[in-house]
């Protein structure tokens, strides 16, 4: 059983990537936040790490690869899929929140917000908190760790009466965007060297998202 792979992106496709790991190209599904940090990660050159769920039954027999940057997301996504009529298949479509917003809402109950999952209605949000409330508040505490975050909060790279700009525009990148820290710096850098005159959040954010279209 494959439980981690780690390589360079081969492809990206629309729900997952070609990872080349050891002159093999695994093709593995990603939930729409790992898929953005993979992304970023291979932008950077980076290697991808990720740990595998490996899910074949008998009726799939075709073995299907689900990968998660860290062991606490996939422990999350095997709680996750202890839920009646959320399979693996659902489940990763349907994380297209960070675990620890998709964790608080168990806890609290939040129906409306698990609602908003993509394939998640008002009937099996009910079911998610019925069967995992009280299992998941370790992962609605957890804070994702980030080699890089330091850095990005320190924003060494920008005069000081700039800092509260762009911790703010950072903030949204990682924690409503899913961009990792490093990811987010790096485009926050390009866009102030290019123009240093930018002032303001939402001017920020416009440039941002031109460099990337």
């Amino acid at each position: 059983m494959i439980a981690y792979l780690e390589g360079k992106i081969l492809r990206e496709e629309a729900d997952g990537i070609i990872l080349l790991a050891g002159h093999i190209g695994y093709e593995i599904l990603l939930d729409t936040i790992t898929l953005s940090r993979c992304m970023d990660k291979s932008q950077a050159n980076e290697t991808i790490e990720l740990y595998i769920y490996y899910h074949v039954t008998e009726r799939q027999p075709k073995p299907v690869l689900i990968g998660f940057l860290t062991p606490d997301d996939k422990e999350f996504f095997q709680l996750f899929i202890t839920v009646a009529a959320i399979g693996p298949m659902k489940a990763i479509k349907a994380l297209t929140k960070p675990v620890s917003q998709v964790a608080r809402a168990i806890e609290d109950r939040d129906t409306a917000f698990l609602s908003q999952l993509a394939g998640i209605g008002k009937r099996t949000a009910e079911k998610i908190v019925a069967t995992l409330n009280g299992k998941v508040l370790a992962f609605a505490a957890a804070k994702r760790p980030d080699p890089d975050a330091a850095s990005t909060d320190s924003q060494d790279f920008v005069p000081e009466e700039k800092q509260t700009m762009v911790k703010q525009v950072a903030e949204v990148l990682t924690e409503q965007l899913g961009h990792s820290a490093s990811s987010a710096r790096r485009m926050i850098r390009q866009v102030l060297e290019k123009n240093p005159g930018i002032s303001s959040p939402e001017d920020l954010f416009d440039e941002i998202y031109q460099e990337t279209r």
